[in-house]
């Protein structure tokens, strides 16, 4: 169940992608920002903003104080992210992702976009036996048809104890009634 190959790659380039991404937020240090707002109606902006067009700007410099949380968060989130890769933990990795993603915003699309596609493997591994679309595709057919013909189908991964073929799993008998726990039946009167 853990990360195979490409998953594991394709979770670490993301990973280091994060912690480069954490590691150049110093460099906006020391740089301009503009904040625009609506201009009032009477078109008077107010101390330190001035009138562009419709809007009031007001160029400010960036502070380490703007981006200190944002930097810990995204590096110690890359950080987990790349060590649930290296371990092949899809679970770490799809939840960090997600998380990250949505932390970040819109440049975290394809942090979310990866924790979404691991998910979406995991469920398929779990349902059909085969993370791969072609696989489950196969295990699907082989589900319908089964079916279809009114029989049970043995999970993929199931192999009898004598180590045969796959053997059909039977109905588990249901529990016998116990008399400290369950209540009397009354007959049904017609």
């Amino acid at each position: 169940m853990g990360l195979d190959k490409i998953e594991r790659q394709i979770s670490l380039i993301a990973g280091f992608v994060a912690v480069a991404m954490a590691l150049a937020l110093p460099f906006l240090i020391g740089k301009t920002y503009t904040v625009s707002v609506k201009a009032p109606a009477n078109k008077i902006c107010a101390t330190g903003y001035k009138l562009v067009g419709t809007l009031c700007e007001h160029t400010r410099p960036t502070v380490m104080s703007d981006w200190i949380l944002r930097f810990v968060m995204i590096l110690v989130i890359g950080l987990f992210l790349v060590f649930f890769a290296l371990i092949r933990k899809r679970v770490g990795v799809a939840f960090v992702g997600l998380f990250l993603g949505l932390a970040i915003g819109t440049i975290g699309l394809p942090l979310l976009m990866l924790g979404g596609w691991l998910v979406i493997r995991a469920m398929r591994l779990q349902k059909y036996g085969d993370a791969t679309f072609a696989g489950s595709s196969i295990r699907a057919r082989e589900i319908a048809k089964a079916k279809k013909e009114g029989r049970t189908l043995a999970p993929s991964t199931a192999k009898s104890a004598k180590g045969s073929k796959d053997t059909a799993p039977s109905t588990p008998k249901p529990p016998t009634a116990s008399k400290r726990y369950t209540p009397k039946q009354r007959t049904r009167r017609r």
